[in-house]
This record gives C-alpha cells, sequence and structure tokens, in this order.
C-alpha cells in the first residue's frame, strides 16, 4: 500500500497535473454559474479532447469541473435568485435575501467556505473509505453484478419527475440504444438497418453530447434568458465574512456535510436531495433569533455543505462497483473507460497509482477552489451577462467539434444532432433525459451478466434468490425505489411551496 501511495504522489504531484485541476476549477465554476448550465455539460463537451492526453490529468481536470460547478452554482442562485445548477436550489432561499440586504459578497464568502468544507469531508470519504469497499465488492459475481445493475437502474425512479411511466420510457429508450450494433454473443446485427457505421453501436458520448448540450442549445435559440441582476441595495462596508460567521456556522457545516456524503453514496440522489435535507434540518434546528428565508447565513451554509459533500462521495458506487450514482457519475464512468480503466472492484488493484492520485487530486481540488473563488469571484459574477446568443453559437460549435473527434466520423455529429433534436421534443413532453444515460451505461451491464449467470444456474432463475448478496441487493431495489419516491415528493413540496411564496411577494 505504501508504494502505491508514493507511486500515486508522483503521478500527481507535477506543475501540469495542478494545471489542469487549475482549469478544470475554472471551467466548472464558471458553468455552474451560468443558469441552464451545468458541470455534467462542461464535462460533456470537454471529454473529446481529453483523448490524447495522459490519464491523470484528463480525469484530475473532469473531476475538478464536477466539483467547481457545484460551487458555481450558488453564484446565480444568490445574485439573481436562479440557481445555476439544480444543487444550488436550496440557497437561493436565504442567499438571495441577504444580497438584496446588501451583503453580496458575505453570501458569496459564506457559499465558498461552504462548499469547500464540505467537498473536502466528501474527498476523504472517497479517499478513506472507497477502497474498503472495493474488498468487499470482491466477492460479486454475475448474479451480483445483474443485481446490482438493477439496483442502479431502480434511480429511474427518483430521475422521473412527476411520471413514472414517461422515466420509464426513457429509460427503455436508453437500453433499446445500447442495444444497436453486433451482439457480442450471438453475433447478430441489432437495429443496424444496414448501415455498416452502426456495426459498432451508437457511440455513449454522441447521444449524451445531443441529450444534454443541443437539447439546452435548441431551447436557447427558441427563449433566449437574459441574465439581469434585479435591483439590489449597494453593499455594505461589512459585506464579508467573519470569523464569527465561521464560528457560528462550523457545526451546520459538519452536519450538514456529513449528510451530503452519506446521500451522495446512495445511487440516484445526489446534491439536490442533500441540500433540501441539510436545510430543513438546519431549519429545524433554528434558534428564536434566526429567521430562515429572511436572509439566515446558516441557510447558506447548510445546502451548500451538503451538496458539496454529495460531489466526491457520489464516485464511490461508480469506482468499488461500477454503479454511477448520477448523470455527472455516469458520464465520468464514460471518461475512465475511454482512459482504459475498468471501474469497479478490481480496479484498486489493477490501476492503484492511477487511482489514489485521482482520490488525492480529488482533496487538492477541494484547496484550488477555495484560493480561486477567492481571488477569482468577481470575475464569475460577470460570466452571468455573457450574451446569450454568443454562448449558444459558440458551444454548438464546440459540441460538434467533440463529436467529430470521438471516432474522426461525421455519423457521429449526425448522432448527435438527432438526438438533440428529440431530447428537446422529450423536455417539451416533460420525459426525463437522466434515464435515457442510465439505461445506455447500465444496460449492457444488466444484459451479459444476467445470460453469464443463467448460464451458471443452467438456466435456473432461483440463483437470484440463492445468493444472500444478490437477494440484499434485490430487496435493497425495491426498499430504495420507495425511499426515493418519498424523498422526491417531499424535495418538490418544498420547492413548490417556496416558488408560491415568491410568487405572491
Amino acid at each position: 500500500m505504501g508504494q502505491v501511495i508514493s507511486d500515486a504522489l508522483m503521478n500527481l504531484l507535477s506543475v501540469q497535473n495542478l494545471i489542469f485541476v487549475n482549469v478544470g476549477i475554472f471551467i466548472g465554476i464558471i458553468f455552474g454559474a451560468i443558469p441552464g448550465m451545468n458541470g455534467n455539460l462542461a464535462i460533456t463537451v470537454l471529454l473529446p479532447f481529453t483523448f490524447q492526453m495522459d490519464t491523470v490529468p484528463a480525469l484530475l481536470m473532469l473531476t475538478a469541473i464536477f466539483f467547481g460547478s457545484n460551487f458555481g452554482g450558488s453564484i446565480s442562485s444568490i445574485l439573481i435568485n436562479t440557481p445555476g445548477t439544480n444543487a444550488a436550489a436550496a440557497t437561493l432561499i436565504d442567499g438571495y435575501p441577504m444580497c438584496k440586504k446588501g451583503q453580496p459578497r458575505r453570501a458569496l464568502d459564506m457559499a465558498l467556505t461552504a462548499s469547500t468544507f464540505g467537498g473536502l469531508v466528501s474527498a476523504l470519504c472517497l479517499l478513506f473509505f472507497a477502497p474498503q469497499i472495493s474488498k468487499v465488492a470482491m466477492k460479486f459475481s454475475s448474479p451480483e453484478y445483474f443485481a446490482l445493475a438493477i439496483f442502479g437502474l431502480s434511480v429511474i425512479a427518483s430521475v422521473s419527475g412527476k411520471s413514472l411511466v414517461k422515466g420509464l420510457i426513457s429509460g427503455g429508450l436508453g437500453i433499446l440504444l445500447a442495444t444497436v450494433g453486433i451482439d457480442s454473443v450471438s453475433g447478430v446485427t441489432r437495429f443496424t438497418f444496414g448501415n455498416i457505421r452502426l456495426y459498432n453501436g451508437i457511440k455513449m458520448l454522441a447521444v449524451l453530447l445531443g441529450v444534454y448540450a443541443i437539447a439546452q442549445m435548441i431551447g436557447r435559440i427558441n427563449k433566449t434568458e437574459a441574465a439581469v441582476v434585479s435591483n439590489l441595495k449597494a453593499a455594505d462596508k461589512d459585506d464579508h465574512i467573519t470569523k464569527e460567521d465561521v464560528k457560528k456556522t462550523l457545526p451546520i457545516m459538519a452536519k450538514s456535510s456529513l449528510i451530503g456524503a452519506f446521500i451522495g453514496a446512495i445511487p440516484g440522489t445526489g446534491g439536490a436531495i442533500a441540500s433540501f435535507i441539510a436545510y430543513n434540518e438546519a431549519k429545524r434546528k433554528a434558534k428564536p433569533d434566526e429567521k430562515f428565508g429572511e436572509g439566515e447565513i446558516k441557510g447558506i451554509a447548510a445546502p451548500e455543505s451538503a451538496n458539496n459533500g454529495a460531489t466526491a462521495a457520489t464516485l464511490i458506487p461508480l469506482l468499488t462497483l461500477g454503479i454511477p450514482g448520477d448523470v455527472v457519475a455516469a458520464t465520468l464512468l464514460g471518461a475512465f473507460t475511454m482512459h482504459g480503466l475498468v471501474v469497479g472492484p478490481k480496479l484498486f488493484e489493477t490501476s492503484g497509482p492511477v487511482v489514489y492520485a485521482v482520490l488525492i487530486g480529488c482533496v487538492i481540488a477541494q484547496l484550488i477552489m477555495f484560493f480561486q473563488g477567492k481571488y477569482l469571484l468577481g470575475l464569475f459574477i460577470k460570466i452571468t451577462h455573457i450574451p446569450q446568443e454568443l454562448l449558444t453559437a459558440l458551444l454548438v460549435i464546440i459540441c460538434c467539434a467533440g463529436a467529430f473527434a470521438i471516432g474522426s466520423s461525421e455519423m457521429d455529429v449526425y448522432v448527435m444532432l438527432l438526438f438533440g433534436v428529440i431530447a428537446y421534443f422529450m423536455q417539451k413532453l416533460d420525459f426525463p433525459s437522466v434515464p435515457i444515460v442510465l439505461g445506455m451505461v447500465l444496460g449492457p451491464i444488466a444484459e451479459s451478466n444476467l445470460r453469464n449467470a443463467l448460464v451458471m444456474s443452467s438456466g435456473s432463475w432461483t440463483i437470484f434468490v440463492k445468493r444472500p448478496i444478490c437477494l440484499a441487493f434485490i430487496i435493497l431495489t425495491f426498499v430504495l425505489i420507495v425511499l426515493l419516491k418519498k424523498g422526491d415528493a417531499k424535495q418538490r413540496k418544498a420547492t413548490d411551496k417556496y416558488m408560491k411564496g415568491e410568487q405572491e411577494e
């Protein structure tokens, strides 16, 4: 183990790697600060351009984008009452009122401090607990992997929005897309329609670019949104965070970070759910003089430490079990795969130095985010004022170039554009897009391991209930569906209540 850590530090501690981490944090904050954008979009757009990079700097930059975007979402939440990311939705409840009171910098500093604190807790949990979980996962075989894939697909229940049926349809579409090409077992071509360029299947990255980037760009073309700062009071002279603020919020940040790390490690949850749970918990424990919803600083510390506490933790099931915890983790799964790393129980055994370099880099990235935010916060604020027409045109060009770079084929560009249009109309009809990604990622895993498991049992389905671990995951699947639906209902109720109050005002 000592040799592995030593090799990891040698891979990590170079000027090149630190530069890429800084670049990733910067890009992530920019994409997070722009309403409608997010870290996953940034990762998806830049992923093709990491093909020619070494593994460690490429993965460090992509994960740094993820961390930076989570903090960036709080910038627009606080300044213009619009969450830059879903995870920042709870931050605006007290962030924007504090901004209106003439304390925008204090609110942003608190968000930065809480984000860094939560991110550090999450990164340390990933560093110390992920390898231990992987040892348990070494006992898995095909039946367990099939049960895990089904467990991961159950996430669709939590990302289906108002209609579970529409979520299942989207998930089914993703699974169907994953079957296109030559069947690895029978050698039969499936859904290629005689097009030889589809024999190798549909590139997941091309679909991701279409679903998350092009669909958003089409929406922006049809309805351009101008980021305009509302009428705010002049900033106070004492508009900065104090030691008293940090001391006051430290217990809240510690508790909320642990909440975020726990929830983030559960597939299908993520920062948005964690932030609302942490906010409600802080509000429940509030003192009589703490007026949540009116600019209470704890109302910023709780959700920001929770949603960033969930960031690195979402990578735990990805690295140890090969199950992406959310859509960002699903995209990062593609990044790991494209750089020759097979995520799962044997990852730490086969690629220890590289993985530990990335894990330690996650801790360093949080510190870089803090210092970068401190000195460049004024610049990040201006990002929200970029003309949307210019931004849209630039991103479309980058996406087309990125899609072509996947396999140097115009076919991938056509696939990207096609699914961009499809995803746009799906959004209009309230069909969620996340299940498509989950279906494409987990569908092949479930199919191949189901076949292998049935071969092991000579065609008997009882193998899935005779093996304890497999049975446990099947039971957890049903439990998770129930719990996630209840959690989503509470979150939607809290959000609707807040938005209703805003409209009445």
